[in-house]
């Protein structure tokens, strides 16, 4: 995509496209919350590209400390003498983490602004991921981790709220790219940790730490954006009062009660059950390969694949879904993928294993339409940020108890039947809500 069609959004069309009064407290001195320039901002006329690149740095950052450890989860259970039952504690914690800390991000984004809170967040992961091979025993790993998820947490919850500030007109394009860089990144530390591990030498503790270099990359734009909002509106060329107006009518407005509201709790419940689905694939989808006959190394791969789907998928699927008035039919088809893909996991599981790849990969592309809905289904970045918290922070709580219940169906079963039946079942009330969280509406129309 140019970096022009990003940056520089053009007017609304009409008076039933124009963009409703947004919450600028995150809006620099001589940049408006579309990201444009105002004449004389000097600067500040920069501010939208460099926005760009960190929504994509900070994105790539969101899921390496995960999947990273994943790659290593043995060599780091027999390097701290970790048992089995902490280590599955472990694999359930990002979920635990994303819902308690990322409540909190909209009431520091509020007082400090998003843009200092999210350069705090990558902070927070930089230092995690960096300290937790060297913390000394489980505790200090467990509670390196949790710092890095915290960070991870904030950075969930506030990207929507970023992008509907700044580019309230590419909601769509921009969420898209976050999206892929997402996967992107989401993919290329399951691929990438063993070989830098093997290649850097230093053990486990090395293949895991190197992933805080990327996290420090990703510092220096949200604070390049932290220390313009720092400036106020005193700063070199900005408009007196130019954000007054926007301010007064975001205030003009009721606050939203966030639990009183049908499509909040639609879109909490549905990205609960797409994150599900998606924790279920990256955990078991392997091990159904693998127990019907195929090699590990090629059960490694399609899962590769899986992943690999959501980067094309990801960037082009919000596009589509910002252009439509109802995203419900976006939820089913991506369902109905789902249903597809579990048949054939149960009836042909070796047989058609590239197929069903394709088909789960698709599938998982539910969380890329769910964060699209987010910014959507809110007026002003406030209501996006109330929203984005309450729907993630929900949402992870309901999918925690999925791959564990899946496993335990797994193991009392002797098979994959009951498991794959159970995840199947589930996709039926994720198209429900799914058709809900679609609709047309905003959550400040449901005072």
């Amino acid at each position: 995509m140019p970096d022009e069609d990003l940056a520089t959004p053009g007017p609304p069309a009409g008076p039933a496209t124009a963009p409703r009064p947004l919450d600028t407290s995150d809006d620099t001195a001589g940049a408006t919350a579309s990201g444009t320039a105002r004449p004389g901002g000097g600067g500040a006329r920069w501010l939208p590209r460099i926005v760009i690149a960190g929504i994509v740095l900070a994105a790539l950052n969101l899921r390496p400390a995960i999947t990273s450890l994943g790659a290593l989860l043995e060599e780091v259970r027999d390097g701290l003498g970790m048992s089995g039952t902490v280590a599955g504690l472990l694999t359930s914690v990002p979920s635990l983490c994303f819902a308690v800390f990322g409540i909190a991000a909209p009431r520091l984004a509020r007082r400090f602004g998003p843009g200092a809170i999210v350069c705090g967040g990558m902070v927070a992961i930089a230092a995690g991921v960096g300290l937790r091979p060297f913390a000394g025993g489980t505790a200090g790993f467990l509670a390196a981790s949790a710092l890095a998820l915290a960070g991870i947490a904030v950075g969930n919850v506030l990207m929507p709220v970023v992008i509907k500030s700044w580019f309230p007109d590419r909601v769509g394009p921009m969420t898209g790219l976050y999206s892929m860089a997402l996967a992107l990144g989401t993919s290329l530390a399951a691929a990438a940790t063993v070989p830098l591990t093997s290649a850097l030498g230093g053990g486990w503790q090395t293949g895991l730490a190197v992933w805080a270099l990327l996290a420090a990359v990703a510092v220096p734009p949200w604070l390049a954006v932290a220390r313009r909002r720092s400036a106020g509106a005193g700063a070199p060329g900005a408009a007196p009062g130019a954000t007054a107006a926007p301010d007064a009518a975001a205030a003009e407005q009721p606050p939203v009660r966030i639990t009183s509201s049908p499509t909040a709790w639609a879109l909490a419940v549905f990205f609960g059950l797409q994150a599900t689905a998606a924790y279920v694939t990256m955990g078991w989808m392997p091990q159904i390969f693998r127990d019907a006959g195929v090699s590990a190394a090629t059960a490694g791969v399609l899962l590769a694949v899986t992943m690999a789907m959501g980067v094309p998928l990801s960037f082009v699927l919000p596009r589509v879904a910002s252009r439509m008035r109802h995203q419900g039919p976006l939820a089913v088809g991506l369902a109905a993928c789902g249903m597809a893909g579990y048949a054939g996991l149960w009836l042909a599981p070796a047989a058609g294993a590239w197929a069903w790849a394709l088909l789960m990969g698709i599938a998982n592309c539910s969380f890329p339409l769910a964060l699209t809905m987010i910014g959507m289904r809110a007026s002003s970045s406030a209501g996006v940020a109330e929203l984005s918290a309450f729907a993630q922070s929900v949402g992870y709580l309901i999918s925690i108890p999925g791959p564990l219940l899946v496993g335990t169906l797994y193991q009392h079963s002797g098979g994959w039947g009951l498991p794959i039946a159970l995840m199947a079942g589930l996709l039926v009330p994720q198209m429900a809500v799914g058709v809900l969280a679609g609709r047309d509406r905003r959550i400040e129309d449901e005072r």
